[in-house]
C-alpha cells in the first residue's frame, strides 16, 4: 500500500521556461531531506514558451513531479485552484515559480499549524520579516492598496498576496471548491472563505526577495482586475454564491475562530 502523502506542493507556471526545471529540483532537493511522502504539482498556466515541455522533462528526471497543462492563460488563481483541486497531501503548500520565497521558509509555517489552526500564510510586512530585495515603490504602492481594501471589506491580514501560503489537504480542497476567482484576487478570496468558516489564520514572517524578471504579466491591467476581484467576492457573498461552504464537516475543533 503506498504511502499516505505528507505535502502536496502547488506551483502555478506561465512562461517560466528558464527556471521551472531548477524550481522542481530545487523543491525536491529540500523536501526529500525530511524524509515524507511528497509531490510537487507543476501547473503550466497556458504558457506560451517551453514551460510544459520542461516541466515534463522535470517530472521524467523527479519521481515526486507531476505537471498539469491546458492551452489557454487561465490566470494565476485558476491555476492555483487545479492543482490544489488535484492534490493528495495531508498539507497543501503553494507558491510561486521564482522562488521568492524560498522552501527553508517551510517549517516557519509548519510550526504554526495544528488542530486549532490549519492555515499558516507568510507575511513580508510583519515584524521579524526579511526583505533581501524590494519591490519597485509603486508596486508596493499598488500592493499597500489592495491590502487596505482586502482589510477593509473581506479579511484582516497584513499580507494578502505573499505567494507561500499553507493550508490543511481536506480544508484546502473544501475552500478551493468554492473558489471563483481567477486572477491575483484569489488569495484573499480563500481567506475569505476561510475566515467565514471560522477558521484560524497564521501569519507568519518570512524572508522575501523581489525577482524583477518575475513579472509575465501587465501589472497595472492585473491590478485593477484584482482590485474589481474585491468587490465580485462581496459580491458573490452577498448573493450567496459561497452558500454551500461546509467546513463542519472537516471535524474542526468547537470554537475555531479566525486568528490573524
Amino acid at each position: 500500500m503506498a504511502r499516505r502523502l505528507s505535502l502536496s506542493v502547488v506551483v502555478p507556471a506561465y512562461n517560466e521556461e528558464g527556471r521551472i526545471g531548477r524550481c522542481a529540483e530545487r523543491l525536491a532537493k529540500y523536501f526529500r531531506k525530511s524524509s515524507r511522502p511528497f509531490e510537487i504539482i507543476i501547473v503550466n498556466d497556458g504558457s506560451r514558451d517551453r514551460t510544459v515541455a520542461e516541466a515534463r522533462r522535470a517530472a521524467k528526471r523527479i519521481r515526486e513531479v507531476q505537471v498539469i497543462s491546458y492551452l489557454a492563460n487561465r490566470g494565476k488563481g485558476y491555476a492555483v485552484r487545479k492543482g490544489v483541486l488535484a492534490s493528495q497531501g495531508e498539507w497543501v503548500l503553494f507558491l510561486d515559480a521564482d522562488l521568492s520565497t524560498e522552501p527553508e521558509e517551510w517549517p516557519k509555517l509548519k510550526s504554526r499549524l495544528n488542530k486549532r489552526t490549519p492555515i499558516a500564510i507568510g507575511s513580508r510586512k510583519m515584524a521579524g520579516a526579511r526583505l533581501l530585495q524590494r519591490q519597485p515603490w509603486w508596486r508596493e504602492r499598488m500592493g499597500k492598496v489592495f491590502t487596505g481594501l482586502v482589510r477593509l471589506l473581506l479579511v484582516q491580514v497584513t499580507d494578502v498576496t505573499c505567494g507561500f501560503k499553507v493550508l490543511r489537504g481536506d480544508v484546502a480542497r473544501s475552500l478551493f471548491a468554492l473558489q471563483r476567482q481567477d486572477d491575483w484576487s484569489f488569495d484573499a478570496e480563500v481567506l475569505f472563505l476561510a475566515r467565514r468558516a471560522g477558521l484560524r489564520i497564521a501569519e507568519v514572517p518570512v524572508v522575501w526577495k523581489d525577482n524583477p524578471s518575475s513579472s509575465k504579466v501587465r501589472i497595472l491591467n492585473a491590478t485593477l482586475g484584482s482590485l474589481w476581484g474585491i468587490f465580485r467576492i462581496r459580491w458573490n457573498a452577498v448573493t450567496g454564491c459561497y452558500s454551500k461552504l461546509r467546513l463542519d464537516v472537516l471535524n474542526l475543533p468547537p470554537h475555531c475562530g479566525t486568528n490573524t
